[in-house]
């Protein structure tokens, strides 16, 4: 037990230094190819944040833990809206622009929504168990590489105003040495992929003592701390008073989870949801729903202290009845 303890922690430390260096270098090397402030922000350091996920979600399905996989996407995108927005409009009411509310938010939505309907599949199509196949995973793939076409084509037309958040946080990346770069990458694509596999290996540890199925373990503890980047990211900007960057953390992040991470694990191997059913599904989608409602509530399109304490709250509710159900 303790050991297991020590390896989640340890690994997850290593998880997190890894996604930094590989966003650092990355982006210096994003940047010195002359690709745009916005575009470097979307993109590269968007995937940087998400890469926790990706390396426990991967290892978890090669590993033959399909559930903490999926479980991981699940939890991490229900955490990321009920818990970052939540405390971050807490810290300071988050302004979000028409446009996020128009578009992004809207995209957020189908995601959480195609794996409700993909987590329906013995209901809908009278299959023996609700699976996120290999076709599945082509088609999430494939709505990610159409995310990531808008998103290009939207950084190369829209203005870069000195102080827009976006702009400023790409501006602040470091220009460092071809060489350098190229070992941050190295450096960090090996501790994702070893913090990874220990982190998994710590994780079913630890479930197995408390009797929690790796479903639960996903939806709880590994989502909770894959997404501790965004979560330090997204309060220190509401503290800076860059709410863009906050909702653009939360909306990128969850657009990553679903169409990237999940689509490249189930592309390696077939997913089973698992003990995940469509209560936790319903839930995701609930969270977006909610967060949209919230910004157009009132015509304000602003998220309240009010309305980020229903938010948190909502998350401290689930997570009861996940442990209540163990």
């Amino acid at each position: 037990m303790w050991i297991d303890l020590f390896w989640l922690i340890a690994s997850l430390g290593l998880i997190l230094w890894g996604a930094n260096l590989l966003t650092d270098g990355a982006s210096s090397i994003a940047k010195r190819l002359g690709m745009s402030e916005l575009t470097v922000g979307l993109t590269v350091v968007a995937f940087g944040t998400s890469a926790p996920e990706l390396a426990i979600s991967v290892l978890a399905a090669i590993n033959g833990n399909a559930p903490m996989a999926v479980g991981n996407v699940v939890g991490s995108n229900i955490f990321n809206i009920f818990v970052i927005i939540g405390v971050t409009a807490i810290v300071r009411p988050i302004v979000i622009k028409r446009s996020v509310l128009s578009v992004e938010i809207p995209i957020v939505i189908l995601a959480a929504a195609v794996m409700l309907v993909m987590g329906m599949s013995t209901w809908l199509d009278g299959a023996s168990a609700n699976v996120v196949t290999r076709s599945y995973g082509i088609f999430l793939l494939i709505f990610f590489m159409l995310f990531m076409r808008y998103t290009f084509a939207t950084a190369r037309t829209a203005p870069q105003p000195s102080d827009d958040p976006a702009a400023q946080g790409a501006a602040s990346i470091q220009l460092m040495p071809a060489w350098r770069s190229s070992l941050y990458i190295i450096a960090g694509l090996g501790m994702l992929v070893g913090g990874g596999d220990k982190f998994v290996d710590g994780a079913s540890g630890i479930a197995r003592v408390l009797g929690m199925s790796d479903a639960v373990i996903g939806l709880t503890i590994v989502a909770a701390g894959t997404s501790l980047p965004e979560l330090a990211t997204s309060v220190v900007a509401a503290i800076k008073g860059r709410s863009d960057m906050a909702v653009g953390n939360v909306i990128g992040s969850n657009i990553f989870n679903t169409f990237f991470v999940l689509g490249t694990a189930a592309v390696i191997t077939p997913l089973p949801f698992g003990e995940i059913g469509t209560f936790d599904l319903s839930v995701q989608l609930l969270a977006t729903v909610m967060f949209c409602t919230f910004g157009w509530l009132f015509g304000q399109r602003t998220i309240t202290r009010p309305e980020g304490a229903i938010l948190f709250l909502c998350y401290i509710a689930y997570t009861t009845l996940l442990l209540i159900k163990i």
